[in-house]
């Protein structure tokens, strides 16, 4: 039976996590399964209706930046070796963990927990060491920097490692300034996660129709629709953060939100068989 406030939720959290170092499918894993009591496969079929939601967040924040792609050659350029990367990374990983979770179980708070650890001790040694060295933003990266982004989004494909987390530290530990890092790593996820909602949504139909029956096509567009706009406040305040924040400040607050998240996750989450997250 169609439940508003339920796919309301949903959506609150999926257009908050998507956009931060915490895994979304992960999150709305965990609230499908509490609020609709989908079985885990079909729940993760769920979170991928969500990505359309997080895609009309970024589509819309970042519509001058698309529009630009016909004159910038360099965005292009970046958004095209990314991607290129992240798929040859990613797509092997896919199909390969898919095969080995089925038949076992993975705790997806861990990988959360490492990427926090991870961030917070970045973050702490930006901040008393003489690291003082930056490259800006897109003007000063090149070919090897978008190659290096590619693999660090592709390896989201596996269960509960963040895409944005991934992608945003990396640009962070390369010296890219905190808002362009954010920035890059959000127009990256555009054509990111339309490949994985294609491949994810072909390989999953089955799950896919399940989630539908049980959520009511209505409930999903009311997630979707939520997902949307939150995602667009939370996109322009976390762009706001990074600009005025100093780097080391960025780093140890992601931090901190992955290693809270992670250690709920790994805590009381269930031990996932078969999921992926690309967010």
């Amino acid at each position: 039976m169609f439940n508003i406030f339920y796919s309301i939720l949903l959506g609150l959290v999926q257009g908050v996590s998507e956009w931060l170092p915490i895994s979304s499918k992960t999150q709305v894993l965990f609230a499908s399964t509490l609020l609709f009591s989908l079985p885990v496969s079909a729940a993760y079929a769920f979170g991928l209706f969500m990505e359309i939601g997080s895609l009309g967040s970024a589509v819309s924040y970042f519509r001058k930046d698309i529009l630009s792609l016909l004159h910038d050659r360099r965005l292009f350029n970046y958004l095209l070796i990314v991607t290129i990367f992240t798929g040859i990374v990613g797509l092997p990983l896919y199909y390969v963990t898919d095969k080995i979770l089925q038949q076992n179980e993975y705790n997806v708070g861990i990988p959360m927990i490492i990427l926090g650890v991870v961030l917070v001790g970045m973050g702490l040694y930006i901040r008393y060491s003489r690291l003082t060295e930056r490259i800006g933003g897109l003007e000063q990266m090149k070919i090897k920097n978008y190659i290096i982004v590619g693999i660090a989004q592709g390896i989201a494909a596996l269960p509960g490692v963040s895409r944005s987390g991934m992608t945003v530290s990396t640009m962070l530990l390369m010296g890219v300034k905190p808002d362009q890092a954010f920035r890059l790593s959000y127009l990256a996820y555009i054509p990111a996660s339309l490949g994985a909602f294609g491949v994810s949504l072909i390989l999953s139909s089955d799950q896919v129709n399940t989630a539908v029956q049980t959520v009511e096509p209505l409930g999903i567009a009311v997630a979707i629709v939520t997902a949307a706009l939150v995602g667009v406040v939370v996109i322009s305040y976390l762009l706001k953060f990074a600009k005025r924040s100093n780097v080391w400040i960025v780093d140890v607050f992601l931090g901190v939100i992955a290693l809270v998240i992670g250690i709920v996750a790994a805590i009381v989450g269930p031990h996932v068989s078969g999921l992926f997250t690309f967010s």
